[in-house]
């Protein structure tokens, strides 16, 4: 493997270029290539490849240009075009060669170690992890910043606003302003070069802004948006910048001022990533103020998730600041508690962030960093879950409010929750984080509060996001990408169950590209599908959806489990259930007698027997009950389900045995007639056979399944 130049030497070279003359055309030329996406009509997921291509740059390496220019005065003098081009053909070339040089040291010491015969070292320790870090895709939307903050700092405003002359909200409409802006003038210069049949010279006015026209169209006071501009105004040298990981000034003041009066914005992310996480560090150099940010800093994580989890789960479901009492001790907090049936979700909440330090590949530095962001959470909310496991304990929320645990525990799930965006946030879990495992608590979960809102918005019920949360946690030992966006975009197309036969498996981002689309609709108000197309979608309107809401309408244990088990089904599978479903209720109907069919898996052994019964009497449930426990000895299965529907699809009730196989006796004598349940198909099959319809149907006719097709191409085969 050749060793790449020093970084060093290719930041030099890209800082020389940056100085040149009318650079800024340049930037402005890669950030309309490699931001700007082109609608036509409504958004369509399609519209989105080019964010995903290996050869854009992204936002970190974008910041990293911007900031290299700003080390000099700004100048804006027109180049020619091919001039412009040189220099963005020299700036890809050089970037290139950075991502080269920062991922060698990775893979010389894997090389080197192969190469001797030698165990390979963790690659994935100090210098190793600058890469993912700096290149790593952003787990937050543009939007979300946008959108949490006047949530975050509503209650700093009487303090933003004396400091600052402006409050949060009113900032958040003046960087929305500016964005609109920046859309409107690069979809005017775009139109114009289409009519011109040529490139304009120079994309910098789409990013070029003046005070009177954003205060105009923002509605907002003159005086505001002067109090606004001055607030991220880069006015510095950037001095301090002389290598990746060092602190970005443009990061944090990303409007540079011109010397024709106007500031320039190249990016929306920029703004709103820097209104989002500035307010904050204003304040903490106030330092009377300092214990009051802190404060509102931590409460803001806090009553983001439980707002988030109880749009989900219910308000009475959600408890906020729950301290565990033993005795005269509080044994543990937990800051926010989910109790939904036999399930709990226990979340731990942290406002830290990766130091620079951390950032440079300093490796004690980045174990301090995430042992105060992600350790310290997930063992907090381990003594949490075995001190309520344990019994004995009284909790109490925080109105006083005493809260009742469930009388038995199915599953307890660990969140840890970051408030600020954490590069590679999912990669360094998985690479760094000490958890343990019991047959009830399960491996942690480690999101920030935007995965949580995306989460929460795409999965709007008890039972998708519990399903979910359970299948990612089960996967976390085998499952690679670079953040949660792509896993959670993958599972809204085909389901996150993963077969045990794969060791490992990776997912490339691009994955979440209709998720990215569906998001931009909801918070955008961008024209399209507001859903990926997959497993919202391709089961709407029928008994098999219905059944899923009948179930996710009441936290009843014993139909709880069902519900995850029909949700991890294969399409197939889930259409075989709803056939049933149809032919069971339509003959119920007839004739006025239960009707069941049992759906069976042998591999693991498993089934659901499915009843429909015209009244919901003890004696039904009884039938249901034994009928359970006879196949689930037969099939020697360690689950089986079994749901009652009446005559309209309607949940009557539901039974879950969940214990493991032993031989009996006693079952021996009372199964020794019955036939192994079937599989799928012929279940549908044999049961059109045997009374499930009241005459022989030609190949030709209808199919008695209610599908609209023939006989002959439906239950027939």
């Amino acid at each position: 493997m050749e060793k790449p130049r020093e970084e060093s030497q290719i930041l030099e070279d890209l800082a020389t270029l940056a100085a040149s003359p009318g650079y800024v055309h340049a930037i402005a030329h890669i950030c309309h290539r490699d931001n700007v996406i082109h609608i036509k009509g409504k958004l369509e997921p399609s519209d989105m490849d080019q964010l995903f291509s290996s050869e854009r740059l992204n936002r970190t390496e974008l910041t990293t240009l911007i900031g290299l220019m700003a080390k000099k005065p700004l100048n804006l003098s027109q180049q020619p075009s091919d001039v412009v081009e040189d220099y963005v053909m020299r700036t890809d070339s050089l970037m290139k060669e950075l991502h080269d040089a920062m991922s060698y040291p990775m893979f010389a010491a894997m090389f080197e170690a192969v190469k001797a015969g030698k165990k390979p070292p963790d690659p994935w320790r100090g210098p190793g992890m600058r890469e993912p870090i700096f290149y790593g895709t952003e787990s937050a939307y543009a939007f979300q910043y946008r959108d949490f903050v006047p949530e975050k700092y509503e209650a700093d405003d009487d303090w933003m606003l004396q400091a600052k002359g402006f409050t949060s909200g009113q900032a958040r409409v003046i960087a929305k302003t500016m964005c609109a802006l920046m859309d409107e003038k690069g979809t005017q210069l775009f139109a114009d070069a289409r009519a011109a049949k040529a490139q304009p010279e120079t994309w910098l006015p789409a990013f070029e802004f003046s005070l009177d026209e954003v205060a105009l169209h923002s509605g907002v006071a003159q005086d505001i948006v002067q109090a606004f501009f001055c607030a991220f105004l880069f006015k510095g040298d950037n001095a301090a910048f002389k290598e990746v990981g060092d602190f970005n000034e443009v990061a944090a003041f990303p409007l540079l001022p011109t010397d024709r009066g106007t500031v320039l914005l190249f990016l929306h992310y920029a703004i709103y990533e820097a209104l989002y996480e500035s307010p904050f560090f204003w304040m903490w150099d106030d330092k009377p103020y300092r214990p009051q940010a802190a404060k509102h800093r931590g409460a803001f994580t806090e009553q983001f998730a439980a707002r988030r989890l109880a749009e989900v789960f219910g308000r009475k479901h959600v408890h906020v600041n729950v301290n565990l009492h033993r005795g005269k001790d509080i044994v543990g907090e937990a800051d926010v508690l989910v109790i939904y049936g036999d399930r709990l979700i226990i979340v731990q909440a942290k406002a830290k962030k990766l130091t620079i330090a951390a950032r440079k590949g300093n490796d004690n530095q980045l174990k301090t960093d995430f042992v105060a962001a992600i350790q310290d959470s997930y063992d907090q909310g381990w003594v949490c879950a075995n001190e309520m496991l344990a019994g004995g304990c009284r909790l109490v929320d925080d109105e006083s409010n005493e809260v009742e645990l469930p009388a038995s525990i199915k599953e307890v799930f660990l969140f840890s929750l970051v408030s600020e965006h954490y590069p590679a946030l999912a990669f360094q879990s998985s690479q760094s984080l000490k958890f343990q495992t019991t047959d009830v608590i399960r491996p942690p979960f480690v999101l920030d509060v935007f995965l949580l809102d995306t989460l929460t918005e795409m999965l709007a019920s008890p039972l998708r996001l519990l399903s979910y949360v359970k299948l990612r946690v089960a996967a976390s030992d085998k499952l690679m990408s670079g953040h949660e966006l792509t896993v959670l975009g993958y599972h809204l197309k085909q389901n996150l169950w993963l077969d045990e036969k794969y060791n490992c498996v990776m997912l490339d981002d691009s994955i979440a590209q209709d998720l990215d689309a569906a998001m931009m609709v909801r918070r955008d108000n961008q024209l399209g599908d507001d859903t990926p197309e997959g497993i919202l979608t391709k089961m709407r309107g029928t008994r098999y959806e219905g059944l899923i809401k009948e179930i996710e309408a009441r936290p009843d244990p014993a139909v709880l489990e069902l519900g995850f088990h029909l949700l991890s089904m294969s399409e197939d599978s889930c259409r075989n259930v709803d056939r049933i479903l149809e032919i069971i209720t339509r003959n119920t109907q007839l004739v006025g007698k239960r009707h069941d069919v049992t759906l069976a898996s042998s591999t693991p052994p498993c089934g659901v027997s499915f009843h429909c019964n015209p009244v919901a009497t003890p004696e039904a449930m009884t039938v249901l009950k034994t009928h359970c426990a006879k196949r689930k000895y037969k099939q020697r299965a360690a689950q089986w389900f079994g749901v009652s529907v009446d005559p309209d699809g309607q949940v009557q009730f539901g039974v879950t045995l969940d214990f493991p196989w032993e031989p009996s006796e006693e079952l021996d004598e009372l199964t020794a007639d019955m036939k192994p349940a079937t599989q799928a198909l012929n279940a549908l099959h044999q049961y059109s056979r045997r009374g499930g319809q009241r005459k022989k149907l030609g190949r030709n006719e209808p199919c008695h399944c209610g599908s609209g097709r023939k006989y002959k191409k439906c239950c027939l085969n």
